[in-house]
């Protein structure tokens, strides 16, 4: 009888472990995901800083 009982104990740490595991690769896959995101919008936002630089030099120079 206390092996029964010391089985049904194991599994029930055996699935706790197994949930806990999945859920991490969850949430790192998702990290690299939202890092991904990241870099691709800062070098939007790069690229839009440029456009609106350059669009101030003509500014000032048409104004001149």
């Amino acid at each position: 009888m206390a092996k029964s009982r010391f089985d049904e104990a194991a599994a029930k740490i055996g699935a706790a472990v197994g949930r806990a595991d999945r859920t991490a690769r969850k949430l790192k896959k998702a990290g690299v995901v939202a890092k991904k995101e990241l870099e691709q919008i800062s070098k939007e936002v790069e690229s839009l800083k440029r456009r609106l630089q350059k669009s101030a030099q003509r500014l000032k120079r048409a104004m001149a």
